[in-house]
């Protein structure tokens, strides 16, 4: 067996492209939108990561191919302390993977049915975090559009991290998004006034709106809209048109006033910048600077004697999935010696969806960046060195 582990060690090929081999897998501890997440070490590094990985298969005949191509895209352009931030890409013949910033707090749908006390200042600190991921992904055109308490996962420490760009999407030169997504409990008004053709689109405003009712739901455990998944667009926008939203007395007054700025129908009223939201009372007191920086303790710190997720991922991976991650090597090297039935037009798709799969690597790309930084510091000073010169020799020369 030592004999094996070794062999294996040796055949690893750590300066060619990351992929799959590179990677030891831990635990599964998650599902996404079109795939599942474990838990991964890299081999070289010892480095822990969050691996998401999407069956080609199965993203075809779901129509997400799309999706999955544009969250790539898209993360690959972002990189902020509040973001869970992507790493590597890469495919085989089977699977797209994704491997991100690993955060093992839980996230807060998780603490929420955990039935965990959220107190004004656990809040206003997550409010401050996800604010200056918004304002960031804003700076970068980018609204998300699934902001809901199943995407803000918490690290160990406790600060808040915005995941899964799956819907996603990139505005520029003033444009509007017209297109019903999200999920309904947490949509903007205006998302579904657009669907109904009472307005032109839509912008940055919604991720805000959906920042004022998960803050909502984690102070009084439900919603403040009685809004479903099946809900009908009529019922929504009759819901928002006729409900006055409750807020207990017993709630701290300037988290209230913060809350109502945040859940106005009317976009143009609403808080949907850091700018207008930094001036409200609520965080009169806070050191913005410290909060990027991550100094500011949060004060809930999630336990770290378990998982903070729900067991039964692990359990599906290894006893119900049909093609477990940790048997992958072993089936496709039985499925290389005889060749899979897929009629001509799925293997097109496939073939086309490798094609078009972008591998990604943000070691090289930093890598790439502090060297054109360097060289672009070496001309700066050569140009300075220069100019030296040309000023001693006029200067020599008037003399």
């Amino acid at each position: 067996m030592g004999h094996n582990h070794s062999h294996r060690k040796e055949s690893l090929d750590l300066n060619g492209e990351v992929n799959f081999d590179h990677f030891q897998i831990l635990r599964a501890i998650g599902k996404g939108s079109f795939g599942k997440v474990c838990i991964v070490q890299k081999r070289d590094t010892k480095k822990m990561f969050a691996m998401k990985y999407m069956n080609k298969m199965m993203c075809i005949k779901k129509d997400a191919v799309r999706n999955v191509l544009r969250e790539q895209e898209i993360l690959q352009q972002l990189e902020h302390p509040f973001l869970v931030n992507l790493w590597f890409t890469f495919q085989d013949e089977e699977d797209m993977f994704m491997v991100v910033d690993l955060l093992l707090g839980g996230d807060l749908r998780y603490h929420i049915q955990q039935g965990v006390k959220f107190d004004a200042e656990r809040i206003k600190l997550y409010m401050c975090e996800i604010a200056l991921a918004l304002d960031y992904l804003q700076m970068e055109c980018i609204i998300h559009r699934d902001i809901k308490p199943d995407n803000i996962l918490l690290d160990e420490e406790g600060h808040v991290h915005i995941t899964d760009f799956n819907i996603a999407t990139i505005l520029k030169d003033g444009t509007l998004a017209t297109s019903m997504s999200g999920t309904k409990p947490y949509m903007a008004p205006e998302i579904f006034q657009t669907d109904q053709d009472e307005h032109r689109g839509y912008d940055f405003a919604v991720d805000w709106w959906s920042m004022g009712v998960c803050v909502y739901e984690m102070l009084r455990g439900k919603r403040p809209y009685d809004i479903h998944s099946t809900s009908s667009v009529n019922d929504i926008q009759h819901i928002h048109s006729t409900t006055t939203v409750h807020y207990p007395s017993s709630w701290n007054a300037s988290l209230v006033s913060v809350l109502k700025h945040l859940l106005v129908l009317d976009p143009h009223k609403r808080t949907t910048n850091l700018n207008r939201f930094s001036q409200h009372s609520f965080v009169s007191d806070v050191d913005w600077d410290a909060v990027m920086e991550m100094k500011s303790k949060p004060s809930f710190v999630p336990p770290k004697d378990h998982l903070n997720c729900d067991p039964t991922f692990e359990l599906e991976e290894m006893i119900i999935e049909a093609k477990p991650l940790h048997k992958k090597k072993k089936r496709l090297a039985k499925q290389g010696s005889r060749s899979r039935e897929v009629d001509d037009e799925l293997q097109s798709r496939l073939t086309d969806l490798s094609q078009e799969f972008v591998v990604y690597n943000r070691d090289k790309a930093n890598m790439l960046k502090q060297n054109a930084l360097k060289e672009s510091n070496g001309h700066a000073e050569e140009g300075e060195e220069k100019g030296d010169l040309k000023m001693m020799q006029e200067t020599n020369h008037n003399t």
